[in-house]
């Protein structure tokens, strides 16, 4: 598809200019977490990224070192959050250390985010529909982000995410792309409100994602 090879051109042209624009942006946050506490400044974790494929995600930390024992979910008000840690989680610039992860090829601007290798559950867990939206590298925010974020059920999220893959576009991208300025500018959705790694049952919930592909196609 030629859109995929534009896409991927656009990628790596974007990030570069966004570490170069960002770079001073970048050292004064890798140096405000260097003094706040102890750990690397650059927090690394293994994702699930196009074809299924393991990666390491960068992010700048935001949180004490060690906090993932403690639970996958961020509340509000989590004492494991640093004060440097809630500026950049609410501005999304923690988020800013991708760009590496999109040169490398890891990642996309737009996508599905990517999951952990064990939740919501393990690959082999997914549907086939829903396996789906690892036919696309993931990306730094996409259709499920731009519908709620952090609020929404997984099972709903990946339901977005094939929604993405099939109607791939660069309208859609494009789309996608100023809904999430928006929604970083209003600093929304940044924090999760509950569990939502629930799974639906599979075959009504199959039935639900492809009947929202279907009218999407005719619309």
């Amino acid at each position: 598809m030629i859109y995929k090879m534009v896409k991927r051109l656009l990628d790596i042209v974007l990030s570069l200019v966004g570490l170069t624009i960002l770079s001073p942006i970048l050292l004064i946050v890798a140096i405000a977490i260097k003094l706040e506490s102890k750990g690397p400044v650059i927090f690394q974790q293994e994702r699930l990224g196009l074809n299924g494929k393991v990666f390491k995600i960068y992010k700048f930390r935001s949180m004490c070192v060690g906090a993932e024992k403690s639970g996958v979910y961020e509340t509000k008000g989590d004492a494991r959050v640093t004060k440097v840690g809630k500026f950049i989680r609410k501005t999304s610039i923690d988020e800013f250390p991708q760009f590496v992860n999109i040169i490398k090829g890891d990642m996309s601007i737009i996508g599905p985010r990517p999951t952990l290798t064990y939740h919501p559950w393990p690959i082999e867990e997914y549907t086939e529909l829903q396996k789906r939206r690892f036919n696309v590298r993931p990306g730094v925010t996409g259709w499920a982000q731009v519908n709620g974020r952090k609020e929404v059920p997984w099972d709903k999220r990946i339901k977005y995410d094939v929604e993405y893959v099939e109607n791939l576009s660069i309208g859609f991208d494009l789309k996608i792309f100023f809904r999430t300025i928006i929604r970083v500018l209003a600093m929304q959705d940044n924090v999760n409100v509950g569990e939502t790694a629930k799974k639906a049952t599979g075959k009504g919930q199959e039935s639900e994602v492809a009947a929202t592909i279907e009218e999407r196609r005719k619309n």
